[in-house]
């Protein structure tokens, strides 16, 4: 579906599902995620033909594979709005593959495609306040922290703290034409 210098961001498919419950079934993976671990094989089946069977275009959440070399190394969510302008979102990476850039590409990649293909007007994505990697890598990508939640979320036994953020088509426009 996109595609950038290294990486394709694809739609699932079922051979996905063995690499999709390994790196999903890591603690440091899932430690701020909304799952538990580990992630059975059949249960990674069942969420990669979910996957594969959604529509980008429309109004929920898609789940687009991350692959390098055909080889599934992470994924990127888009939860698209009612009103298909606006979006939320997400994404997960193997450890092998962290601090290599993949991901910055990935969702690069995927906000030049709803931006320019999909005119989406705004994208916002929300991380957990310790998770300093996420929160570093949507500011690289133009993001604006817009909010902190303390102790807003009961997640996983303990209550957390909530970043917020968000990027606007034309800002994120400005940027690119400024560079």
């Amino acid at each position: 579906m996109i595609t950038t210098e290294r990486l394709e961001i694809r739609r699932f498919r079922p051979e996905d599902a063995e690499a999709f419950a390994a790196y999903r079934s890591i603690p440091e993976v899932a430690r701020y995620q909304s799952w538990d671990v580990p992630v059975t094989l059949d249960s990674a089946r069942t969420s990669v033909a979910r996957f594969a069977a959604g529509d980008p275009l429309q109004a929920g959440w898609f789940q687009y594979a991350i692959a390098l070399d055909g080889l599934l190394i992470g994924d990127v969510a888009l939860n698209t709005f009612d009103n298909l302008m606006q979006a939320d979102l997400g994404f997960t990476l193997a450890p092998a593959y962290q601090g290599k850039g993949y991901a910055t590409e990935a969702v690069g990649a995927l906000l030049e495609h709803v931006f320019t293909e999909r005119d989406l007007h705004r994208v916002s994505a929300e991380c957990d306040a310790r998770n300093t990697s996420s929160a570093q890598l949507l500011e690289r990508l133009g993001f604006q922290q817009e909010g902190f939640r303390p102790l807003n979320t009961w997640f996983k036994n303990e209550w957390t703290d909530d970043l917020l953020f968000g990027l606007l088509q034309s800002n994120w426009r400005s940027a690119r034409t400024a560079s």
